[in-house]
């Protein structure tokens, strides 16, 4: 099969480019264009045994599941933003409110808006909220960046 062949759509390998984020349970909003997603990954933990009188390898036994922080950059949002709402409500509104966790979904898609691969990250809360280094020399655009932590991950498609 060639590299071009049409594969779910789409050719592969499918264009890391085109994606859509939804944060809660929004179809469509202001809070879907990304610039870049990343820390999609999941790895499994184990923990090494050594048996005794074995000095050829170590028994490596499954722990569990850890997740890496999702981390959303686009340019820096206005106030009325639900994403920027939600992180204000967090990070200025100190331990003393309930932090309210949402479902992330992240979705690749292919030419025609079809979604190729689909991931959902549930119970996520931002734990991070950095705005990037203003630079007098670049014409850039301000860019604010999100780190969220999360529970569990699935893989839809």
């Amino acid at each position: 099969m060639s590299v071009s062949a049409n594969i779910e759509g789409g050719f592969y390998p499918p264009s890391a480019f085109y994606f859509k984020v939804i944060i809660g349970l929004a179809i469509v909003g202001p809070d879907t264009s990304f610039q870049d997603v990343s820390g999609i990954s999941s790895e499994m933990g184990v923990e090494e045994v050594t048996e005794g009188g074995e000095n050829g390898f170590v028994h490596k036994l499954p722990k569990g599941v850890k997740h890496s922080n999702l981390e959303l950059k686009r340019g820096i949002a206005t106030m009325t933003s639900p994403l920027v709402l939600w992180c204000k409500s967090i990070f200025e509104g100190g331990l003393n409110s309930r932090i309210i966790t949402q479902p992330v979904s992240v979705y690749l898609l292919n030419e025609d808006a079809i979604p190729l691969r689909a991931w959902v990250f549930e119970n996520a809360f931002p734990i991070k909220w950095e705005v990037e280094s203003f630079n007098s020399t670049k014409n850039e655009v301000a860019i604010e960046k999100i780190t969220l932590s999360y529970n569990t991950s699935r893989r839809l498609i």
